[in-house]
């Protein structure tokens, strides 16, 4: 899969080269920072493009082959983006407070999942309103709002996740940590007082910039609608079978073969 052209232009124009406070820098972000300005770093943005479009290739193979990608950001700056771009290419996510265990501790996590899902069901199909007050009721949606407010995204997560993308992989280290411990790769924003090393498919870029995190999330939901359009329709089997199916064939017919003349017997 070819990558996707990041305009560096877009970049600059958005902020995304803007770093942290020297004071504040983490010395593996050497190879990333390009100067200082006023007290700040300045990120190399030509090594943003070269991460980037990287992270964006290995982003678009996973959704052609049919896996979730798990988009985070509990951060204020980027809570809507993500959801946006979630919901548009049909991901899971997390935008609210991560919970311990929602990528390692299934059963946990899982039940509570499953619990949302019934007090749906049953409040679409009018059996709580059937059996309980209006009162009641009004707990069982309070109830369901809230459970998917924290467990919303990731409803229809499958167990394990082709990859995790997440802004900003300080404020969510703990989706990190999680992540690698089930051995998920993750493509994370790495500001300069960031650890590039904590995740797989690092990005230098500001974190905190708006208008820098919607770019790299626009380029995000590009490559995920252009991976899912890749993805292999499994074959009717019933059509294949009876394209499979042999014709029936004529049957042959033989030619008479000439009789020799039977020989009159001598008497």
């Amino acid at each position: 899969m070819s990558s996707t052209d990041v305009d560096i232009k877009k970049l600059l124009e958005a902020g995304a080269h803007f770093g942290h406070k020297t004071s504040r820098w983490h010395p593996k972000m050497a190879s990333y920072i390009h100067s200082k300005r006023d007290g700040s770093h300045i990120i190399d943005l030509t090594k943003t493009v070269e991460a980037l479009e990287k992270a964006l290739v290995f982003l678009g193979e996973t959704s052609a082959n049919g896996k979730q990608i798990l988009l985070v950001s509990t951060k204020r700056q980027a809570r809507d983006k993500v959801k946006e771009v979630a919901i548009a290419t049909s991901m899971p996510y997390v935008t609210e407070r991560w919970l311990g265990g929602m990528l390692t501790n299934q059963n946990t996590i899982g039940g509570r999942i499953k619990h949302l899902k019934g007090l749906e069901e049953r409040m679409a199909t009018g059996e709580l309103a059937a059996k309980y007050s209006k009162l009641e009721v009004q707990r069982f949606n309070e109830e369901i709002e809230e459970m998917n407010r924290i467990y919303g995204g990731i409803k229809n997560m499958q167990a394990k996740p082709g990859a995790v993308f997440i802004v900003d992989v300080l404020h969510d280290e703990t989706a990190v940590r999680e992540a690698r411990k089930l051995g998920v790769p993750v493509v994370g924003l790495v500001d300069t007082n960031t650890d590039p090393s904590m995740v797989n498919y690092p990005v230098p870029c500001n974190d905190d910039a708006t208008k820098a995190i919607n770019l790299v999330l626009d380029y995000v939901q590009q490559v995920i609608e252009a991976g899912k359009g890749k993805i292999k329709k499994p074959v009717d089997k019933t059509e294949e079978s009876k394209d499979a199916e042999p014709k029936p064939q004529e049957p042959k017919t033989e030619a008479p073969k000439d009789e020799k003349p039977k020989k009159e017997s001598v008497k």
